[in-house]
């Protein structure tokens, strides 16, 4: 099986902050991938590598074969935890923007999970709640075609029943032919859906495998195992 990303001895420092500190990680093909950790562990440094948006200090990250770049940028549909859009416009604004911007936009598809969403594309972008911005977000990072999808926290500050909806939207929109990798520290809401998961601490890969395998061998969830690696 081929791997869509793979990383040899990432490191990363701001100033004298080591952010990551030679991280060896492979995403296969296909898989959902937990990359679970406390707040300040590394997670969102990783990401920011892989959308492209920093640069490692020292070591490698190949996505598709390719370190991150123009390419890269066109294959990974990247959900940032930062609000991004435009206050002033509307639902249907920011869906004709993503659909200008990127070649692989599904305008239909992005209709369809606005729709299972329940969001009305009339709505001013401003005016929407944060579990609605959430979902709104994740329904233009899943309309894009990507081999690799990112998603950084998406059930942050989202109430239970936003939470299934947007698991719901997350399995039924996954093709095996792409991978995804979900950052949380909500290990309990969201584990039924990882293939891998790799635990990260102050920027090392502490724990790492098949998410299955390690329930049956540490005989836990893997909530469980978080709670016992992250007390």
């Amino acid at each position: 099986m081929d791997n869509i990303l793979k990383t040899e001895n990432l490191y990363k420092s701001y100033f004298n902050k080591k952010a990551l500190q030679g991280v060896n990680l492979t995403i296969p093909q296909g898989k959902i991938v937990g990359l679970l950790g406390p707040n300040g562990s590394g997670k969102t440094t990783f990401l920011k590598i892989a959308a492209g948006l920093l640069h490692p200090s020292s070591g490698q990250m190949l996505i598709d074969g390719q370190e991150p770049g123009v390419y890269t940028k066109s294959i990974v549909s990247y959900l940032p935890d930062i609000e991004y859009f435009f206050k002033w416009g509307k639902i249907k604004d920011a869906v004709q923007y993503f659909n200008d911007f990127y070649s692989d936009f599904d305008e239909k598809k992005a209709f369809e999970l606005l729709e299972f969403m329940k969001l009305d594309t009339n709505s001013k972008i401003k005016s929407l709640s944060k579990g609605m911005n959430e979902k709104l977000k994740l329904t233009l990072v899943l309309s894009r075609k990507a081999k690799l999808y990112i998603l950084d926290e998406p059930l942050g500050g989202v109430d239970p029943t936003t939470r299934e909806k947007i698991l719901d939207a997350i399995i039924n929109n996954f093709s095996k032919n792409s991978s995804m990798i979900i950052t949380t520290h909500l290990v309990n809401d969201i584990e039924r859906i990882f293939d891998d998961v790799a635990f990260i601490s102050d920027g090392e890969i502490v724990l790492q495998g098949n998410a299955e395998e390690l329930r049956l061998s540490k005989n836990k969830s893997i909530d469980e195992l978080y709670r016992e690696v992250f007390q």
